[in-house]
């Protein structure tokens, strides 16, 4: 087998070096690290059998259903030990790493083509989707002849992420979209190779996940959203987290959820006002009470829940613009009194003893800590705590986390932010002293991005898009910000820095856009955008 797969690498890519950026047969995206064309065509067809080696059952059973949905057409699923009695094949292989140890990247996959065989090779169940995504996009971008037939341009290709996380967040405390459009947003991080869904799901607007020990979070918290506080209350069941953590799982992508502490809090509170720590006069009841007992019992409890839901093992607590609804720590009297307690001189020292409190309880859980960057300031455990660098204007922040040692998720607003507008023409949305997220921008993104002094040590855990739904209220609106910059999210995310070039992304893309169109997603077209009509949010 290790004799099989050097005979693999040579032969495929010892006269290509880098891929050419103008490559004529791929359409990827993102743009895989290497490839060589290959001069046969492949026919997927009813009598296209998927054979697949004990152990990828699930992977072929999902390679079938994606191309029935996709086209039309029929596969027949067996193992080595079946009659070949058909057309063309599909094979799915799983090489052990013992066996191979010029592959460690647990994402890589090596997918060879001829026009009798299409072979999925990988060490890991994860390489294994990931080469059967990238033949599935070839699938969906070729050309269908005759009835029920696709003729697919033969490649080779060897792949593995640049990023270990490559992620995307969605608020749906702000607006929400429900069940069936995160299911369909998991399908095209799928499609792209984005494997980590951080899910925003309680906020000063909403509360939006069911928790059975305390019921009103959601009868009463998930009332209201930005555009109007009255709306009927709007949550996800736990019945209904589970199917789409199990539709994520199928799809190689772990979620991520965040409930929101000790700010951002007024939803819970509105339900449980004996936790509310107070607020300001613009944010009233915006934070938990952290010199009263009962609300870490609260919250831990919660959190309990949160946990036996969500298998990622990973709880982002949030963290973020405590100070803007603090005011009433000054003078709660539970607050003084722990301050006093604790020898406390300012309330930034509060902030970072709740942290404290709660990581202790999510640790104690067996998960780790997830949190926005104003913990980068706090004591928090390096090897237990991840941070999400957000303010790209204070880069400060992201060099105390990479000098404190804590792993970093970079998602700065610019240009990371989809809620910010992608083109000077738009009027809805989001901007900063002008500056906006456009297309370009995202792709060009990477670590080097942030101008920042890295350590050796430095643990860039990969990069992340964030979806904060103030100005997008409609599932069209949604789609118009996301949907190219998803695109260029996933090559920023996956693709090596010296095979990037814009120019040759949007040829690729320009051939994505009719896969929208398929799906009925409402897109921003970057190469007519006098065609595209924005909407309101």
């Amino acid at each position: 087998m290790k004799e099989h797969l050097l005979f693999i690498v040579v032969t495929l890519f010892s006269s290509i070096g880098l891929i050419a950026q103008d490559y004529a047969k791929c359409r990827l995206i993102p743009l895989p690290q290497k490839i060589e064309e290959v001069n046969a065509v492949f026919k997927l067809a009813d009598k296209t059998e998927i054979i697949s080696e004990s152990g990828l059952a699930e992977q072929a059973f999902y390679l079938q259903k994606e191309l029935l949905r996709y086209t039309g057409i029929s596969t027949v699923i067996g193992t080595n030990k079946d009659l070949k009695s058909y057309s063309t094949r599909i094979i799915l292989k799983l090489t052990p790493q013992s066996k191979n140890k010029g592959v460690v990247n647990e994402e890589s996959y090596f997918l060879k083509m001829n026009a009798d065989e299409c072979v999925v090779e990988a060490e890991t169940h994860k390489g294994i989707f990931y080469g059967i995504v990238s033949l599935i996009q070839l699938v969906r971008l070729s050309e269908k002849t005759g009835n029920r037939v696709v003729e697919i341009d033969c490649l080779n290709i060897f792949d593995e992420p640049l990023y270990a996380w490559r992620g995307l967040m969605l608020d749906e405390s702000r607006h929400f979209f429900g069940k069936e459009k995160v299911k369909q947003l998991l399908d095209w991080m799928a499609m792209y190779k984005l494997n980590r869904f951080h899910w925003h799901l309680t906020d000063t607007p909403g509360w939006r996940i069911e928790i059975k020990g305390y019921p009103k979070l959601g009868y009463i918290g998930g009332i209201g959203n930005h555009t109007c506080p009255y709306t009927k209350a709007e949550f996800y069941t736990q019945d209904e987290i589970k199917e789409i953590i199990r539709y994520a799982k199928e799809r190689n992508i772990e979620v991520i959820p965040e409930i929101d502490m000790p700010g951002h809090a007024a939803a819970a509170n509105r339900a449980y006002p004996e936790f509310s720590g107070g607020g300001s006069e613009r944010y009233p009841d915006f934070t938990f009470n952290p010199g009263k007992d009962s609300v870490y019992t609260f919250l831990t409890r919660v959190l309990k829940e949160v946990d036996a839901l969500f298998p990622s093992q990973i709880i982002h607590l949030g963290g973020d613009e405590v100070h803007f609804g603090n005011k009433n720590w000054k003078s709660d009297r539970s607050i003084q009194a722990l301050m006093k307690k604790e020898n406390m001189t300012d309330l930034k020292e509060v902030e970072n003893y709740f942290l404290k409190r709660m990581a202790d309880s999510v640790i104690v859980m067996n998960n780790k800590i997830a949190a926005w960057d104003e913990v980068a300031e706090s004591d928090l455990p390096t090897d237990k705590t991840l941070v999400f660098f957000w303010r790209h204007d204070k880069p400060s922040q992201l060099q105390k986390a990479v000098d404190k040692g804590f792993p970093v998720v970079l998602c700065p607003r610019i240009p990371l932010y989809f809620d910010f507008i992608q083109d000077a023409s738009h009027k809805q949305g989001r901007t900063w002293s002008g500056d906006y997220s456009s297309l370009d921008k995202v792709y060009a993104f990477n670590h080097k991005s942030v101008p920042v002094s890295y350590p050796a040590n430095a643990n860039i855990l990969g990069i992340q898009a964030n979806v904060w739904a103030e100005t997008i209220v409609t599932p069209q609106r949604l789609d118009f910000m996301l949907f190219p910059r998803i695109a260029a999210l996933a090559e920023a995310g996956w693709t090596e820095e010296g095979n990037k070039n814009f120019d040759g992304f949007n040829k690729r893309l320009s051939k994505h856009l009719k896969l929208y169109e398929e799906d009925n997603i409402y897109y921003y077209d970057p190469f007519s955008p006098q065609n595209t009509c924005e909407p309101v949010k």
